[in-house]
């Protein structure tokens, strides 16, 4: 496995070996389904949940949005470092057996007639530190079990993965909710997280990175800040996914209020409306390497079909709601691109020793994006209407591809190796 690669945006493309013959790959692959199952049955079970069983106001609703991508503002930096320091299987073990007895207390409370918003509050705070530790180690430890030329092919595997978890999570999440109630759901979330746990099992342990002990902390992480940001490409990737990020984690977290509380539609509704974005995220992953290399890298990252999220906000029962629908399918799909070409040329830009800190730094911005969307989006709704607020997720959206345009992304013409 190579520690350095040819970043030059002209470099001839290498085609990597296929992932599959990797049984780590494999047993690091089972182990995400079964989390991405999971965490996409919660996204739509908590605040259905917090909605119908503590009548819980779009503020709160949006309250809860946020502290389930807060952890990344709060930790998200540092734990790039300490993953450097760690050995990564035990810190994706670790983290799917703490998100398993989290959500497990969910269903468990509200059977005994106790749950408080409080609980909720706090289950997907200390949840989402968890998630901070199983997605920084998990693509961190990526490249050290596929070897660097394998990147985009494993890469285009987990992106199609998270697509078909958004459409099977949430669009069975929202069909366990309707038909068997939102703490069944949950009780199912949390047995995923364990069975998730024992998969990882399956994986060999990866040696620490050398020497990361004997640098001070607050070096690391600036040491892993500077580098993405110093760098005109990666300072780019991350700008424009923030974006994304900002102004879906707006739409995201009113999309429960708009179907519930205003269209008065069923929890089945709303779970296939987000299952349509993972189809979008799913085309998206699946046309990323043959349009890339038709194109050309650069193109493929900088083409934008997020606009077509100002479809959202008009969303209303009838003939508009599929247009919605249609449009935030489409939007998507930019998503599962950038998915698959933006994480593989960020690890390809990126030494060993740098990549905890460096996908620190990226779910530090990206989440921490989605998290102030969330809680603005309560803020926005009160101050300017529900629908006020969807027009302002959508338009940050729709002008998310200007800082990869204007940046050296767009004359990259080959695929990373």
């Amino acid at each position: 496995m190579t520690t350095a690669a040819p970043t030059g945006p002209h470099a001839a493309p290498v085609p990597g070996p296929g992932p599959w013959r990797n049984p780590d790959f494999r047993a690091l692959f089972g182990a995400a389904t079964l989390s991405q199952f999971a965490a996409n049955t919660g996204y739509i079970a908590v605040p259905l949940l917090a909605l119908t069983a503590l009548d819980a106001s779009p503020a709160q609703v949006g309250s809860l949005a946020a502290l389930s991508t807060a952890a990344f503002l709060l930790i998200g930096l540092p734990a790039g470092a300490w993953v450097d320091r760690m050995r990564t299987r035990r810190v994706l073990i670790a983290a799917d057996l703490s998100r398993a007895a989290l959500v497990g207390s969910l269903p468990l409370a509200r059977w005994l007639d106790l749950l408080t918003l409080t609980q909720l509050y706090a289950v997907v705070l200390l949840t989402g530190c968890a998630t901070v530790f199983g997605e920084v180690g998990s693509q961190s430890v990526l490249p050290r079990l596929v070897g660097r030329d394998g990147l985009v092919r494993a890469n285009a595997s987990m992106t199609t993965l998270m697509a078909v978890a958004n459409i099977a999570g949430r669009g069975v999440g929202g069909a366990l909710i309707a038909f068997l109630t939102a703490p069944v759901a949950l009780a199912c979330a949390a047995l995923a997280h364990l069975c998730s746990a024992l998969r990882m099992l399956g994986v060999r342990p990866v040696p620490k990175p050398p020497a990361t002990e004997r640098t001070r902390l607050r070096s690391q992480v600036s040491e892993g800040l500077g580098h993405v940001l110093g760098h005109p490409e990666l300072r780019a990737l991350v700008l424009t996914a923030s974006l994304i990020n900002l102004g879906g984690g707006v739409i995201n977290a009113m999309l429960p209020v708009l179907f519930v509380g205003e269209l008065g539609l069923s929890a089945a509704a709303l779970g296939l409306f987000w299952a349509a974005g993972g189809v979008g995220l799913l085309l998206g992953a699946r046309l990323a390497r043959p349009f890339a290399a038709r194109a050309g890298y650069g193109r493929a990252l900088t083409l934008s079909l997020v606009p077509a999220a100002l479809l959202v906000p008009m969303a209303d029962r009838g003939p508009w709601l599929w247009a919605a629908g249609a449009g935030w399918l489409v939007s998507t799909v930019t998503v599962g691109s950038g998915n698959v070409l933006g994480v593989s040329l960020r690890q390809h830009l990126t030494p060993d020793p740098l990549l905890g800190r460096m996908n620190a730094t990226f779910r530090f911005m990206l989440t921490g994006a989605i998290a102030l969307g969330s809680a603005a989006s309560g803020l926005l709704a009160e101050a300017v209407g529900l629908r006020g607020a969807l027009w302002a997720g959508a338009a940050v959206m729709a002008l998310s591809f200007l800082p990869t345009l204007l940046s050296p992304v767009r004359s990259r013409r080959a695929a990373p190796h």
